[in-house]
């Protein structure tokens, strides 16, 4: 009870620690971006198999899912000790190289470590000491995992956008950021407006414009922040992934039908939707004439 005095009545040392705990959350983070995928395909091939008969050469016995196996270095298979795996420190500490084999480790490892605690505490500083902090940190965490595995595998994965959505209900349901209608609300024009968009472009150019994924990462965001935070949410969004495009074709020569993920610039604009959600709010009705 002491600590939790602590925390509550000393922000420093609060945001100290979340900042110390959101250290091992990127950690965590890491290995979910590397590992949900996997296990989706793992999933995918199961179920092709089960549908369709036959063997699958590639179909493994082993266990695999967010903690097992133990981590690895790609390269030479080493496993991973716990001095080895303590964020950022053991990246410095090897110098960047496996201790084994000395291959390089990826640069992202730190980085999200990093940046996750920094969020983290920006998040804890806004909201302060209280179960609205663990339950934006939790909102914070998952935008970052879902953005990041997007980016990587073009895949928004159900079982973190699903999730999501109805966690946020959920904290809603004692109007812990908005109120429940707004919530319910926000969920459903979510989905929808990107649903409909999505048939009508695909109707009037026999393309795909974007993934279901998207619809429902939307979806989660206006469960969380309600349905009001969700035309700034689609107009930055729209805007930051045009923005990135034309740079890409630009820059790296990419064709114009070449896709890219949605999914990181919805959840960049939701988060900013979510933190700001009065100041935006208010913004837009002074903007509109709205009292």
């Amino acid at each position: 009870m002491e600590v939790i005095a602590l925390l509550r009545e000393n922000s420093t040392f609060f945001l100290v620690v979340v900042g110390l705990f959101s250290l091992l959350v990127g950690s965590f983070l890491n290995a979910a971006i590397y590992r949900i995928p996997i296990m989706l395909q793992q999933g995918w091939r199961e179920e092709c198999q089960e549908l369709f008969g036959g063997e699958d050469n590639e179909a493994s016995s082993e266990k695999f899912n967010l903690f097992v196996p133990r981590s690895q270095c790609p390269t030479c298979g080493h496993m991973i000790t716990a001095i080895e795996n303590i964020p950022v420190i053991s990246y410095l500490f090897l110098r960047g190289k496996c201790s084994s084999c000395k291959t390089k480790i990826s640069i992202q490892y730190p980085i999200i470590e990093i940046l996750t605690a920094l969020i983290s505490v920006f998040v804890a500083s806004k909201v302060g000491f209280g179960w609205q902090a663990l339950a934006a940190l939790l909102f914070t965490w998952t935008l970052i995992t879902l953005s990041l595995i997007d980016a990587k595998t073009m895949l928004l994965p159900d079982n973190l956008t699903i999730p999501l959505m109805w966690l946020g209900i959920a904290v809603n349901y004692q109007n812990l950021f908005v109120d429940l209608q707004s919530s319910v609300l926000g969920a459903m024009i979510g989905y929808m407006s990107l649903w409909s968009l999505f048939h009508l472009f695909r109707l009037l150019t026999g393309k795909e414009g974007m993934g279901y994924g998207d619809f429902k990462i939307l979806a989660a965001i206006g469960a969380w922040g309600g349905w009001q935070i969700l035309p700034f949410t689609v107009f930055a969004s729209s805007f930051l992934g045009a923005i990135v495009g034309i740079t890409l074709m630009l820059v790296q020569g990419k064709k114009e039908s070449q896709p890219i993920p949605f999914g990181p610039w919805l959840a960049l604009a939701g988060f900013i939707g979510f933190i700001w959600r009065d100041e935006i709010i208010q913004a837009m009705s002074s903007y509109y004439g709205i009292n």
